[in-house]
């Protein structure tokens, strides 16, 4: 038994926002049924590495997900929603807006069958606004949300980031947050709720540090210039065989260790001046000192116990083999629909009971139709009906 155990889900989305915000939901308890095109497919399904029948990150962000193909532009697919929907807590889903409505399964037409209903709504802009309507990307939202424009070097462009952040805490986190708070205002009020999630909108509220200078005061946050963007010595540092380690050390009693790591205790007043030449001066000396020594060299004086903000930057390899990665059981091993099992990366809450739940790896689309309609009160007559109707695509799950 999960925490979410009993709340139910239609999951129209694709891609990495939706689909990540109801793994969690899923990897917490809920039930969540996946509600696919069988004609158009997810493009993450075809993301090298290929696992068996799908993509390692399909598998992933879909996991313990049961899959419903459907043509939702047959009135009978539509029909088969209106009777899920009658049972189900929540309905997620990523089109542009407008879509849902065309098809006949937006908010309002649902509520009319289950007034409870909570139904969130995950996009780029938002519902509202000149760019409602616009096609986006992660890297697009950081940029129209003033995020990327001072996450760069002085002289260079902005770096395209390893992982989705505003996907993921402009898109999966905000929607995880808003259905749990819907939720609980319905278990207090009984009414349902209309979510509208703008990843643009959730990214721009993450400039919380540096955008409110400039709101308050009209400081323009600018490479290079402030706090923790590489304006002081809080950066990060190449070794003489070319690899990296992040300085982080900001608070005195840090700095006096990072000063001691680096042979000069002498050099505590630089490290705290807030004179930016001194922090310049400083930058240089720190520089200087990773490229006399190799990666391991200084992992070896820093050993396991320096406790002064300075961690190497490992690359994904080495943090699955680290030694606190591995104590807070941040891989696991999920069983595969076809047999055999998957490792994934780990539902990262812990809980003091119910913990996180992996029933299976994603599946193909429409893997549990059948048994999806038969929990629904359809006879196997009028399954096989409607498959020959083609409203489960060419293929008869």
């Amino acid at each position: 038994m999960g925490i979410l155990t009993g709340l139910k889900i239609l999951d129209f989305s694709t891609l990495l926002p939706g689909p990540f915000a109801t793994m969690m939901l899923a990897d917490m308890g809920a039930e969540v049924i996946k509600v696919e095109s069988p004609t158009r497919e997810d493009l993450t399904k075809h993301l090298p590495p290929i696992d068996g029948e799908v993509s390692a990150a399909f598998a992933h962000l879909n996991r313990s997900k049961r899959s419903l193909a459907l043509d939702l532009k047959k009135e009978e697919a539509k029909e088969i929603v209106y009777q899920l929907v009658q049972e189900h807590d929540i309905v997620v889903e990523q089109f542009r807006p407008g879509v849902m409505e065309r098809l006949g399964i937006g908010y309002e037409k649902l509520k009319q069958i289950n007034p409870k209903v909570i139904f969130c709504s995950i996009t780029g802009y938002g519902q509202t606004g000149p760019l409602r309507n616009r096609a986006g990307h992660d890297i697009n939202y950081l940029s129209l949300a003033g995020a990327a424009s001072y996450s760069s070097r002085k002289t260079q462009a902005p770096v395209p980031a390893g992982i989705q952040v505003a996907d993921l805490a402009g898109g999966s986190m905000p929607a995880v947050i808003a259905i749990l708070a819907a939720v609980y205002h319905r278990g207090q009020t009984g009414e349902g709720q209309y979510i509208d999630i703008s990843i643009t909108d959730a990214v721009f509220s993450l400039n919380a540090m540096f955008g409110s200078g400039y709101l308050a005061k009209g400081i323009e946050p600018e490479p290079e210039s402030l706090l923790l963007n590489g304006g002081i010595f809080y950066d990060y540092y190449e070794t003489k065989d070319h690899r990296y380690f992040s300085v982080g050390s900001l608070e005195p009693p840090f700095q006096e260790k990072l000063c001691t790591l680096i042979g000069n205790p002498d050099l505590i007043k630089l490290s705290s001046s807030q004179r930016e030449e001194d922090q310049q001066v400083f930058k240089k000396i720190l520089t200087k000192s990773f490229k006399e020594k190799t990666f391991n060299e200084w992992l070896e004086i820093l050993g396991e116990d320096f406790d002064g903000c300075v961690e190497p930057v490992l690359r994904f390899s080495e943090s699955v083999e680290h030694p606190q990665i591995k104590a807070r059981e941040m891989v696991v091993s999920v069983p595969k629909a076809e047999g055999g099992s998957q490792q994934q990366i780990a539902f990262p809450i812990k809980f003091s009971s119910q913990p996180a739940q992996y029933r299976f790896a994603g599946v193909q689309t429409g893997e549990h139709s059948e048994e999806l309609l038969k929990e629904a009160g359809y006879n196997m007559e009028t399954i096989q009906a409607l498959s020959n109707k083609g409203i489960f695509g060419l293929k008869n799950k």
